[in-house]
């Protein structure tokens, strides 16, 4: 048992360690979006079904010394792969951004990954030969345990504590570890010991016996329950947590947290059946839901709902999800016969919720809307279950399908508006790679017309769609931001000696608003990732149209784009570079490294000035970027304002300009604006090898 437990538990272990891992390391290579996540889920719930398929397969058809033989060959050749740090290959740079991932991931982690997957069916075979009088089924609960500390072990233990490096080296350490618990395990069956000879009476009634007459085969419709259920399951973790990354951030935490939930959904499950109890889940799976929809509704609400409140809400309602999810499964589970098959059809229907909202929900939803279509989906598969429920009383069982028609229509009318009402208003949308994207227009044909794009539900910039006011810029830009005076106030621009024009880059287009600060013969360079942000900007807003700059936009990720810029033609010699590259509410980390900050610089004048806008709901970013003054040698000034005439509907913005230019420093206005840092410098320092967002949150 301890042989079994301990390589089970360990296989579970650094299968969700690794996850987290691989997605962090190539999370800034593409802008740092929730979708590098739900790819990586993707390819690591599709390795997880090829890993399952193999071990029916030589389950099946090898004998059990065999198998052994066989299985750690495998795993001793799976070596070749570690340590299991990727690489970005150019050669795959002209794919789509989600083949780009799977191949990397292919290439750096898929022979050990699907090898180290395939153990936990593989061992609960060999152990269901070994024990006839043990249920296999616990050693699931056990694995699914083991997965939920390799995940929380990660945001609270791993990641604040080491180096993306040494994270690598330890899993690899884990990994050799784990080969040779395997083979401990499989040592009984290589050495050909006989399996206990136990009588019938003694037995768990849901096993059935390794010789005889075999046990009742599956039906067609049980089969498809397990590959839907399981499905559903994971479709909804990956819309949840597509959602959360959007308006938070995408970090490890939020990965992290509804993963676990959706392991202790199946421990619950797998360890009793009892646990399931309808009576207690589906209340609560009610509430919970209902709770989400009223979140959704709130999205462009003027007030903001705490963050804890949000990500309670969010969690609760997957785990509700998942418990009836995976509660029906567990009721429909079949005997140790088709253990093997049973493990196949849930990873099979696990990559088909995640090939769903990686792949398909992008080419057929313009916004997140596949867990509108999820809730509702669950929802009725529940309503079913109750109505063909032979062992629920009949009162129940007649009552289910009413009851349940009309809760699902209540649910669909309130979801159906929540989507109508980003429709109705907005008059360009698109969804892509890297989030949803809507332009709305508000007070239409008045002097107050204004039209604004959305990420989300977080606005990146509005404008003034009357002649009058079209040129003034708004939002976090107009004319008390930091970045307004920075614009302004810059001693080249007040120099009457100095005809050189300003040159100004910018890390993120938005809507263009700050070319409206462009004079004749500027140049505004803008660094934007995502074309369809530049197809708004250009078709549904004016700044970049009626600006007397010269300006230019360059696709890509900002910071790859400025080394490739360097290494091919050296310096832009900026006099301003502003980093303004927000996605929804969240942030990519790579842009605020100390490894970030030296090529900013690499790309400024001695005397040019690097301007955060470090406006956020949840995050405190001040010390993040002192630090980066700090450590770059430079004096850093913070500037927030609250609204005023010109800023339309943004309250409020936070901007921290860091330069030695000491003209601009001492300038009579950025004296006269410049405010106390809202709270003692503490020691927080970014790295691209070491990051932990939990010192900035604001809980």
């Amino acid at each position: 048992m301890i042989a079994f437990s301990s390589a089970i538990f360990i296989s579970a272990l650094l299968v969700f360690q690794v996850q987290p891992i691989i997605a962090r390391y190539i999370l800034p290579w593409y802008g740092g979006t929730p979708s590098v996540w739900t790819t990586c889920m993707l390819f690591f719930q599709v390795g997880l079904l090829v890993g399952y398929l193999y071990a029916h397969f030589i389950s099946s058809h090898l004998k059990p010394k065999n198998q052994v033989i066989v299985h750690c060959c495998l795993l001793i050749l799976s070596l070749i792969s570690l340590p299991i740090e990727p690489q970005a290959y150019s050669t795959i740079e002209t794919l789509p951004q989600p083949v780009q991932i799977l191949s990397i991931l292919l290439l750096a982690v898929g022979f050990p990954f699907v090898i180290l997957s395939s153990s936990a069916p593989l061992i609960q075979s060999w152990f269901s030969r070994i024990h006839l009088d043990k249920s296999p089924y616990r050693l699931y609960a056990l694995s699914n345990f083991g997965s939920l500390l390799g995940l929380l072990g990660y945001p609270f233990l791993v990641e604040p504590n080491l180096s993306l490096t040494t994270q690598t080296y330890t899993w690899s350490t884990g990994y050799i570890l784990f080969i040779f618990a395997i083979m401990w395990c499989g040592w009984p069956l290589l050495k050909g010991t006989k399996v206990s000879d136990l009588r019938t009476s003694k037995m768990d009634p849901s096993i059935s016996r390794a010789s005889g007459s075999p046990s009742p085969r599956s039906s067609a419709s049980s089969v498809l329950s397990w590959l839907l259920l399981s499905a559903c399951g994971s479709a909804i973790l990956l819309a949840v947590t597509n959602q959360m990354c959007q308006d938070v951030a995408v970090i490890p935490f939020l990965w992290v947290l509804p993963l676990s939930l959706y392991l202790i959904t199946f421990i619950i499950c797998f360890e009793r059946d009892a646990w399931y109890k309808r009576a207690i889940w589906v209340p609560y799976f009610i509430v919970s839901i209902a709770a989400l929809v009223y979140l959704m509704r709130q999205a462009y609400a003027e007030t903001e709902i705490p963050l804890y409140f949000q990500i309670g809400i969010y969690c609760s309602a997957l785990f509700s999800s998942c418990m009836v999810c995976h509660g029906e499964l567990t009721r429909r589970k079949p005997r140790t016969n088709e253990l093997t098959k049973f493990y196949v059809f849930i990873s099979l229907g696990g990559a088909l919720g995640g090939l769903f909202v990686s792949l398909i929900a992008p080419l057929i939803f313009v916004g997140f809307w596949e867990l509108h279509l999820l809730i509702v989906l669950v929802s009725l598969i529940l309503v079913v279950s109750l109505a063909l429920d032979k062992d629920l009383a009949n009162a129940y069982r007649k009552a289910a399908p009413a009851l349940g028609i009309v809760a699902i229509s209540m649910l669909s009318w309130q979801l159906l508006i929540n989507i109508n009402e980003q429709k109705s208003t907005s008059i360009y949308s698109s969804r892509s790679f890297y989030g949803v994207l809507h332009v709305y227009d508000s007070e239409p044909e008045t002097r107050s017309h204004r039209r604004a794009l959305y990420h989300g539900r977080i606005s990146h910039g509005e404008q003034w769609r009357h002649p009058s006011k079209r040129a003034l810029p708004t939002a976090y830009y107009a004319g008390s931001s930091g970045i307004s005076y920075t614009l302004k106030r810059h001693p080249n621009r007040l120099d009457p000696s100095n005809k050189e024009p300003m040159k100004v880059g910018v890390i993120g287009l938005g809507i263009g608003t700050l070319a409206a600060f462009g004079r004749k013969n500027d140049e505004y360079r803008f660094y934007e990732i995502n074309p369809q942000v530049h197809h708004a900007a250009k078709h549904y807003f004016s700044y970049l149209k009626d600006t007397k700059a010269h300006t230019s936009v360059l696709i890509g990720d900002g910071r790859s784009v400025l080394q490739e810029e360097f290494d091919s033609g050296g310096s832009q010699n900026y006099d301003v570079l502003v980093v303004d590259a927000f996605s929804g509410d969240a942030i990519p980390i790579h842009l605020l490294t100390k490894e970030a900050t030296d090529l900013y610089w690499q790309h400024l004048k001695p005397d040019g000035v690097l301007a955060f806008h470090i406006t956020n709901f949840h995050l405190d970013l001040t010390d993040v970027v002192r630090q980066l003054a700090i450590h770059s040698g430079k004096e850093a000034v913070y500037m927030s304002f609250e609204s005023d005439e010109d800023t339309t509907s943004a309250n409020s913005n936070d901007w921290v300009l860091v330069t030695n230019n000491q003209k601009f420093i001492n300038d009579r206005y950025i004296k006269r604006f410049r405010d106390q840092w809202p709270h003692t410098l503490r020691d927080i320092h970014w790295t691209d090898n070491f990051s932990n967002l939990f010192d900035v949150v604001m809980w």
